[in-house]
C-alpha cells in the first residue's frame, strides 16, 4: 500500500502546493507519491526530466534570439572600416618617416574669403569646413576643394516672355549669390553656379509669365522681390543665399513702340 503525503505546510515562494495527484512546486517538478519502502527512483526521473526539457527550451531560445540579432546586423556606413584605418596608419609612419620634408605637403593654407572642405578617401570628414588660416592634411589620403564664398553676381540671358495681355516681351536681370554652406555647395549639387544660373532664368520666365505689361513696366522692385524669395528657397539646400536680384531691362516689340509713341502724340 502507498501512502499520500498531505501535511499541510505553509504557503510561500518555492513551497509545494497540494492538489490532486500530490504535491506541486512552482519550478514544474511534482511530487505524485512517496512508497512506504523508500523507493524514490520515480521521484529522480520525473525530475531529471523536467529539467532536461527546462534545459532545451533555454537553449531553444537563445539559438532563436542569436539568429535574429544576426539577420539584423549591418555594417555602420559611418566607420571608415579597416582597409582606411591601416591606410591612415601607414600615411601617418610615411610623414613621421620623411620627416620634415613631408610638411610641405601636409601643410595647407586659405584665404580669408575661403573654405577648404575636406575628403578622406571619398568620406567627407567631420569638423566641418577648414580655414581660413593653416590646416594640416595626410598625403595620398585626404584631399581637399576650396570653395568662393563672396558675393558672386551675374546677368540673365534676354529671356523673351509672353506677358499675361499676349505682348511678347524680351526682358533681363542681374542676381547675386553667396555660399553660406560650403559642404553643401560641393556634396547636395553638382555644380552650384551653373545650376543657379539655370534656376534664375527659369525663375524670371515663370514670374513675368503672370504680369501685365504695365505691371512689368511699373512694379519691377516687387517683381525682382517676388523673384529673389523664389529663388533663395530653392537654393536653399545648396548652400546658396541669393542676396538680391534687379531687373536690367525691358524690350518691346518695334510695333508695339510705335504704336505707343504714336498714341502719346
Amino acid at each position: 500500500a502507498r501512502m499520500d503525503v498531505t501535511s499541510p505546510t505553509p504557503q510561500y515562494a518555492g513551497a509545494p502546493q497540494y492538489g490532486q495527484g500530490g504535491p506541486q512546486y512552482a519550478g514544474g517538478l511534482s511530487v505524485l507519491r512517496l512508497d512506504p519502502n523508500g523507493d524514490t527512483d520515480h521521484l529522480r526521473r520525473s525530475s531529471s526530466t523536467s529539467r532536461s526539457s527546462t534545459i532545451k527550451k533555454k537553449r531553444s531560445k537563445s539559438v532563436v534570439n542569436f539568429k535574429q540579432s544576426f539577420k539584423t546586423f549591418h555594417a555602420d556606413p559611418e566607420s571608415p572600416g579597416p582597409t582606411a584605418t591601416c591606410l591612415v596608419f601607414i600615411s601617418i609612419i610615411m610623414i613621421l618617416v620623411t620627416l620634415p620634408f613631408s610638411l610641405c605637403f601636409c601643410i595647407k593654407v586659405v584665404q580669408e574669403y575661403e573654405r577648404a572642405v575636406l575628403f578622406r578617401l571619398g568620406r567627407l570628414r567631420k569638423g566641418g569646413a577648414k580655414g581660413p588660416g593653416i590646416f594640416f592634411v595626410v598625403p595620398c589620403v585626404d584631399s581637399y576643394k576650396c570653395v568662393d564664398l563672396r558675393t558672386v553676381s551675374f546677368d540673365v540671358p534676354p529671356q523673351e516672355i509672353l506677358s499675361r495681355d499676349s505682348v511678347t516681351v524680351s526682358v533681363d536681370a542681374v542676381v547675386y549669390f553667396n555660399v553660406i554652406d560650403s559642404e553643401q555647395a560641393l556634396c547636395s549639387v553638382d555644380d552650384f553656379s551653373h545650376s543657379t544660373r539655370l534656376l534664375a532664368a527659369t525663375t524670371l520666365r515663370n514670374v513675368l509669365g503672370t504680369k501685365n505689361l504695365s505691371e512689368i513696366l511699373s512694379d519691377r522692385e516687387t517683381i525682382a522681390h517676388i523673384m529673389q524669395s523664389s529663388l533663395d528657397e530653392a537654393t536653399d539646400p545648396w548652400g546658396v543665399k541669393v542676396e538680391r536680384v534687379e531687373i536690367k531691362d525691358v524690350r518691346l516689340p518695334v510695333q508695339l513702340q510705335r504704336a505707343m509713341a504714336a498714341e502719346a502724340e
